[in-house]
């Protein structure tokens, strides 16, 4: 494995509480912690980066004692693919009562698949979905080109 990334690797957010927006994104999408540190910057007190270990990409969350940047959504959103639709379904049961369910599940045609919007701490969109096809996609597109 190269010690140097390639290609797309992060999505950063600023965030008002780090530890909150831990908890959300470990709750909800399966994250875990895999670099922490306190950069010293006057804007950046804290900063974690989040991943589900399943490739190399993580999520960013930069704590910022000045204002935070404006939220991605309500459509903009950050993407994360469920084992299964009951896992989707418990989780909207659960966003549902913590008042942070932004859209009920739905299932779309190919290659979208089954899917929900969550509301994270900060009022980003978070989506959890199951069916969609993007690695099939890009297969075709890798063929294709």
């Amino acid at each position: 494995m190269s010690a140097n990334d390639i290609g797309f690797s992060h999505v950063a957010l600023q965030v008002r509480d780090l530890q909150k927006s831990i908890d959300f994104y470990q709750r909800y999408a399966d994250m875990q912690v895999i670099h922490q540190r306190e950069p010293g910057i006057a804007e950046a007190q804290k900063v974690a980066w989040l991943s589900d270990l399943t490739r190399p990409f993580a999520l960013v969350l930069v704590q910022s004692q000045v204002s935070v940047d404006t939220p991605l959504g309500p459509f903009g959103h950050i993407g994360v693919a469920c084992r299964s639709q009951e896992e989707i379904d418990a989780k909207v049961k659960l966003a549902e009562q913590e008042g942070i369910l932004r859209r009920a599940a739905q299932q779309s045609l190919p290659p979208v698949g089954y899917w929900a919007f969550f509301n994270d701490p900060d009022g980003n969109t978070l989506e959890l979905s199951y069916g969609q096809q993007i690695g099939m996609e890009i297969i075709m597109a890798r063929q294709c080109s």
